[in-house]
């Protein structure tokens, strides 16, 4: 119920602000790291210079952006419709199990 409840957050926000934007084709890699929390019993997932669409893990909380450019997140695994993004330094909470980023 609270992944169902992120996912239309995402895609109000997305609609409100006309975020709405597919993934770019053959992008560059994202300088520094994208981190994501899941649960206080496992490690943080850390993908390294991010370059195109990745499926966040199925737990996944918490998104920080440590990288020099957005990334943008969306509300579901292929990165495709709405998204929110998430400037250098900051972060976002993301739905968890059908989620994923674009760098």
């Amino acid at each position: 119920m609270i992944v169902r409840a992120i996912l239309v957050s995402l895609v109000a926000v997305g609609s409100v602000l006309g975020l709405a934007a597919p993934a770019p084709a053959a992008a560059r890699a994202a300088s520094g790291d994208v981190v994501v929390f899941s649960t206080e019993a496992q490690p943080l997932d850390v993908y390294r210079d991010p370059v195109g669409c990745q499926q966040l893990p199925t737990l996944a909380h918490v998104l920080t952006n440590q990288t020099d450019r957005p990334v943008r997140v969306y509300g579901n695994p292929f990165c495709l419709g709405p998204s929110v993004a998430v400037q250098p330094g900051y972060g976002t909470h993301v739905p968890g199990g059908a989620g994923s980023f674009s760098a």
